[in-house]
């Protein structure tokens, strides 16, 4: 299912993990496992996919919120809710890295964990901005 996480690395979240984030999962203590830190930016393209968005490749300056994490052993836990599977050929999302950037879209020179989306974004609408509203989250699971 990827490389492996350890502590101390950086995730980005772009959706329903995002802290606040309306249909984010319950069962995930994300507080617990790691530290909420800053806003940041990511390239990619966000779509809105009914409910919560996913991320694929592109150009877009994209929002999200920096999460470091302290207890790896979450990611189990949070691969399972994106539906990472060994197979990427379902998978709906794959765990990978991005560049961070400023809101000028320069590299910050970090890197962090993404949860991309893994199938088709045909026919599914742009997140205006490339930032997903806290509050238009529904649960997936």
């Amino acid at each position: 299912m990827g490389a492996e996480v350890r502590s101390g690395d950086l995730f980005v979240f772009y959706g329903l993990l995002k802290q606040g984030a309306a249909g984010a999962p319950s069962s995930l203590d994300l507080a617990g496992a790691g530290t909420f830190e800053a806003l940041c930016r990511f390239r990619g393209r966000m779509v809105d996919l009914g409910g919560f968005p996913g991320v694929v490749e592109g150009d877009d300056l994209c929002h999200g919120l920096r999460w470091r994490v302290h207890d790896a052993g979450i990611v189990t836990e949070m691969d399972a809710f994106e539906d990472v599977t060994d197979d990427p050929a379902t998978s709906l999302y794959r765990r990978g890295e991005v560049a961070l950037r400023d809101d000028a879209g320069a590299a910050t020179g970090e890197n962090a964990w993404i949860y991309w989306y893994n199938q088709s974004v045909d026919g599914y609408p742009p997140v205006a901005d490339g930032n997903w509203p806290l509050d238009a989250g529904k649960t997936r699971k």
